[in-house]
Formats: structure tokens, C-alpha cells, sequence
């Protein structure tokens, strides 16, 4: 594969301008001490993502508050806030400054991007999560006579962690990734029944045609998806998340770990739901895989 088509390959359009470009715009408008801080942070934004105000403002040779003004100048409460918008614009990349991974980065310049992507890709999903919907998650599923997790591709490793999350709460739990096997699984489910499904996209023929048959057979159905897609059309309850990930173009990375952490969320909620006496049972489970693990000395 030659470089120009490596590019191709690494590069997406930004249909909604980041703050990167934001401030590749408009730095010649700035006064004289927000252009030092637009250009030590277009200089290195992942050091500036890195740094805290006092270190940015004493590279820049400013004050903390001209920071902060510059920062609420590109619609920023802060410095914090202005950090994840401005991991958010590395993760999305932009044609401006070049951000996404590149075929000539070394291994600390895409190290570090795909590590600002995750943390950036983890924040906004958590300040997008609604509380409410996750105790009704967690309802949904406490209730549950049993739990098929369904997803395809990149989610299948995910509803198979989900599985070997949830089988610890004596609650019988399966776990598919075969179109067939879902829609079968689907149209013998009764009420009762819940079915996690799980795709990033909610666009995924298989899994939202699975989920209409097991809303038919009486069973609800949570979806793990974006807001509006088809998937959440047919859902009972979705939990909706929007990693900055474009999966038509590069492999499926901050979205998996979205939606894995979602799950860790309503794990821990369905434990804190049963009570101190369910830690007991837990416990049983842990023990026995003890005998398994090699001691110190062995």
C-alpha cells in the first residue's frame, strides 16, 4: 500500500469544526497574549493536554487568567473543559494540524494519541450517560428471568465480556455474535426476557432485525447504540453514547471501550441493587478459581 493511499486510509473530514481548527482560525484575530497561548498549544496539544494552567501559562509567558479567558473564548467553563475539547478535536482529527495517526509517527506520537482518544472518547460518553436511564437499566435487568447479550463484529468481544460479567449474579446469561442464532434465541423469548444488544452504530441488519423479534416475543430489549439509529427505535430503553469514532474508516477502538465500561457500570449497579448479602455469593464464585493460580513460590 503506497503512502498516499496509507493517508487516505488514516484521514477522515471533520464535518464540524473542532478546536483546533477553531484556533488555527482565528488565532490572527486574538490579542497579543491569547496568540502566545493558541500558539504554544498548536505548537504541541498533546503537551498541552498534559499540562495543568500554571505550566501552559509560564510556556506561553502569560498569566493563568489570560489562559482562562482564552480558553472561555472557544466556549470553554476552563482550562479542564477546554482539555477535553481539546483531546476530543486529537481524537477526531483535523485538517489543519495533523492529529489523527499518521504512517510517520513513532511510537510515543501514536502511543499518545490513541491514549488522549480513549480518555477523551470515556469523559464524553460519561457526561452524555443519564443516571436515570441507568437505574432503569439496571432494573430492567435485575428483573430479568434471563440476559441474551447480542452483538456483531468489534461488540461481539463485548457481549462476550458482558456474559462473563453477568453470570456471577445467578441470573442465567448468553452470549451471541451469530445473526441466526440471535433471531432464533430471539422468537422463543417470553416476558420476562431481556436482550442487551449491543452495536455502535445501531445499523447492523442482524442485530436490529433480532431485536424486533424479540420485542414481538414479549421480551425487552436495551440497547447499547446511538440515539435515533434504528436500533434504538425498536429498543425498550437505549443507553445512548457517541464515541468520536468513525467506523467506516478506521478500526473500531474507542467505541469498544465505551461500551465495555458502560457495562462495568451497570454490573456494579445490579451488585449494589442485591445487597451486602449478595457479596457472600460473590465471594463463593471467586474461590473457586482459587486453586487455579500458582503461588509466590511455585
Amino acid at each position: 500500500m503506497g503512502k498516499a493511499r496509507i493517508e487516505v486510509y488514516f484521514r477522515t473530514i471533520v464535518r464540524e469544526r473542532s478546536v483546533l481548527d477553531r484556533i488555527q482560525q482565528q488565532k490572527d484575530g486574538l490579542n497579543r497574549s491569547e496568540k502566545k497561548v493558541a500558539e504554544v498549544i498548536l505548537q504541541d496539544p498533546q503537551a498541552a493536554i498534559r499540562s495543568s494552567i500554571a505550566a501552559l501559562a509560564k510556556l506561553a509567558g502569560v498569566s493563568e487568567p489570560t489562559v482562562n479567558r482564552f480558553c472561555r473564548s472557544f466556549d470553554a467553563k476552563g482550562f479542564p473543559d477546554f482539555k477535553l475539547a481539546l483531546a476530543q478535536s486529537l481524537a477526531s482529527g483535523t485538517p489543519y494540524v495533523s492529529q489523527v495517526v499518521d504512517p510517520d509517527d513513532s511510537a510515543s506520537e501514536y502511543s499518545d494519541k490513541i491514549f488522549a482518544a480513549s480518555s477523551a472518547a470515556l469523559e464524553k460518553a460519561r457526561r452524555q450517560l443519564a443516571p436515570s436511564d441507568v437505574e432503569k437499566a439496571v432494573d430492567m435487568l435485575i428483573q430479568a428471568r434471563q440476559i441474551l447479550f447480542f452483538g456483531m463484529g468489534a461488540s461481539a468481544a463485548v457481549a462476550q465480556d458482558a456474559q462473563h460479567k453477568f453470570f456471577r449474579f445467578n441470573i442465567p446469561v448468553l452470549a451471541y455474535s451469530d445473526s441466526l442464532m440471535q433471531r432464533m434465541h430471539s422468537a422463543a423469548l417470553h416476558t420476562g426476557d431481556v436482550v442487551v444488544a449491543i452495536s455502535h452504530t445501531g445499523r447492523t441488519r442482524g442485530i436490529v432485525s433480532a431485536a424486533k423479534i424479540a420485542r414481538e416475543a414479549g421480551a425487552h430489549v436495551l440497547a447499547l447504540t446511538l440515539d435515533g439509529s434504528p436500533l434504538s427505535k425498536v429498543a425498550s430503553l437505549t443507553l445512548s453514547v457517541e464515541p468520536p469514532e468513525n467506523t467506516d474508516i478506521y478500526l473500531p477502538m474507542v467505541s469498544r471501550l465505551v461500551q465495555l465500561t458502560l457495562l462495568d457500570v451497570l454490573a456494579t449497579g445490579v451488585i449494589l441493587k442485591r445487597g451486602p448479602d449478595f457479596a457472600e455469593h460473590l465471594l463463593k464464585v471467586k474461590n473457586a478459581i482459587r486453586d487455579t493460580r500458582l503461588s509466590d513460590i511455585e
